[in-house]
């Protein structure tokens, strides 16, 4: 397996100016925005965030995807405490990927400046598994356009992106039980449908949707989820520490901004535990 070694100490963000906006001001202001309108709009319904272990969300341009993102950002910043870390894995688009590869950088810049790369997680990933391989990461947005949100919510918090690929959920499930301890939050990056009618979308997606919800990871393919790899890792991960799921929101792109003739499904879900507590191109993820 291939190991990167060459990279650079801070990875350039590659999808600002077209998946969100390249101006810090901008950029601050429409993540504001969306989380406000989350907050006001009566999409969230969990009831016990105090027992969460961590969300699922879309990952298209905010224009599209950013509403459906920022309920579960926003039930994020309802916990009232910062994580020690977050783990956020998604798809490698870009690049064909065997396993999971964390980047070598020691921080992850955006508009809104870096974002430190947890290293005890990361050597704990690689002992667990993983790779460190920068180029799965290079050219993808899937992990960079949930910096912004991370960093408005929880500014300063140290991360570790994860690109997930081939790879058995419970093998992955058991290097996410090292990495995402109960201080730790997990984000799953995936965008659901794509390229249906509007109507066809929201059959395929509300079927995806109750598979997440019933922790079925064997019922979603790449026909259902870009990321289903990743999201396939979180469910065994989810199933295996007793957590349950539970469906945010759920639209497409013909709902936030785009046609209803080919249309990209987004759904954010909550991954969380017991009352008691548990242990355009832009359009398109």
């Amino acid at each position: 397996m291939a190991t990167d070694i060459a990279g650079p100490r801070v990875r350039h963000p590659v999808a600002s100016g077209s998946f969100y906006p390249r101006s810090p001001a901008a950029l601050r202001a429409s993540v504001d925005a969306l989380l406000a309108a989350a907050e006001s709009s009566g999409q969230r319904s969990l009831t016990r965030p105090h027992s969460l272990r961590g969300v699922v969300v879309p990952h298209a341009g905010y224009e599209y995807s950013g509403p459906i993102a920022a309920t579960a950002y926003a039930l994020l910043a309802d916990q009232g405490h910062r994580p020690s870390h977050v783990v956020i894995i998604g798809p490698s688009h870009f690049e064909a990927l065997r396993g999971s590869a964390v980047p070598t950088h020691e921080a992850w810049l955006t508009p809104l400046g870096e974002v430190p790369i947890d290293e005890r997680a990361r050597q704990t990933a690689l002992a667990r598994g993983a790779i460190a391989d920068d180029r799965p990461h290079r050219s993808e947005h899937s992990i960079e356009v949930q910096l912004p949100f991370i960093g408005c919510v929880w500014p300063d918090t140290p991360v570790l992106p994860i690109a997930v690929g081939s790879v058995s959920p419970d093998a992955g499930a058991e290097m996410l039980a090292a990495i995402v301890p109960e201080d730790a939050m997990l984000v799953v990056s995936s965008d659901l449908s794509h390229y249906h009618d509007a109507d066809t979308a929201d059959r395929l997606d509300a079927r995806s949707a109750a598979a997440i919800e019933a922790l079925d990871d064997t019922s979603l393919g790449p026909e259902q989820a870009c990321g289903y790899d990743a999201l396939r890792v979180a469910i065994a991960w989810a199933r295996s520490l007793g957590l349950q799921a539970s469906l945010l929101d759920l639209r497409n792109s013909s709902d936030t901004g785009g046609d209803a003739i080919s249309v990209v499904g987004y759904g954010s879900f909550a991954l969380e535990g017991s009352a008691a507590g548990s242990r355009s191109p832009a359009s398109a993820g």
